[in-house]
């Protein structure tokens, strides 16, 4: 595995921004790629929490040696605390990675096009980042999954204490209803529609802060009849639990080997 740090300028968000990406270096065979045959490999999306960057992902879990057992490239971007959304007031994070994001990772990395082979997982923001991401994207990836997201935001309580700057981030608290801030509006959205078959991953701790908007998020979500797995453990909000949750979802992702193909 190749472990890669990068800063780029990004015009979206018209300023330079980083990620760090792991990337294989051996074919499924266990053999290491000619130089004229590079593979595209199928690709997971790793996005960090509010209190974290980038660098989170490597630095406090195992993710590059489970990524590593299944040929797996790992792209890990930096949100800063913008809970993954176009702020009110501020930088316009949701069109960055859904629209920039990709496109720039496809021209650095050699990562696979196939959107089966596309996936996005994240951890408390991040999990709320990556249900938004595939719920209104789902031509973009075929699975995504949720770590002790924060996935109902209109059912945490005192959001000002949790994030001072929700206001600059999400405006007035009272709107985040049904708008596109909201995951249960994208979920009901992505229902009706359905053009995409997309898999969900979803757990969180019994002990966490946000066990609570995770059951509120849970019970709407089985009514609606979407294809999601999900499972709780006495765990809290700590990166203990984290790291064995990242290898389940690992193991879940529907990874093709024979699609990690040479071009």
């Amino acid at each position: 595995m190749a472990f890669i740090q990068c800063d780029f300028y990004s015009e979206i968000l018209g300023t330079r921004t980083s990620l760090n990406a792991v990337i294989p270096s051996r074919d499924e065979s266990g053999q290491e790629t000619p130089r004229e045959m590079p593979q595209q490999f199928p690709v997971l999306f790793l996005l960090h929490g509010l209190h974290s960057n980038y660098s989170a992902w490597s630095r406090y879990s195992s993710v590059e040696r489970y990524a590593s057992e299944k040929g797996l490239a790992l792209v890990m971007p930096d949100a800063g605390r913008s809970f993954y959304t176009n702020m009110h007031y501020g930088y316009r994070y949701f069109d960055f990675f859904s629209q920039e994001l990709p496109k720039v990772a496809n021209r650095l990395f050699p990562l696979s096009r196939d959107r089966s082979q596309r996936f996005i997982a994240g951890v408390s923001m991040g999990g709320y980042g990556a249900f938004k991401l595939a719920l209104s994207h789902p031509e973009q990836y075929a699975a995504a999954a949720s770590i002790s997201g924060a996935l109902s935001l209109t059912q945490i309580e005192d959001p000002d204490s949790l994030l001072p700057e929700w206001p600059i981030i999400f405006g007035d608290n009272s709107k985040i209803a049904n708008s596109e801030d909201d995951l249960l509006h994208l979920a009901k959205r992505y229902y009706h529609q359905k053009h995409f078959p997309l898999r969900l991953f979803q757990c969180c701790g019994t002990e966490d802060f946000l066990y609570q908007s995770n059951q509120h998020f849970l019970k709407n979500v089985n009514d609606l009849g979407l294809n999601l797995y999900y499972e709780e453990s006495p765990s809290g909000h700590e990166w203990q639990y984290w790291d064995e949750q990242i290898k389940k979802v690992i193991e879940w992702l529907p990874i093709d080997s024979s699609k990690s193909k040479k071009v």
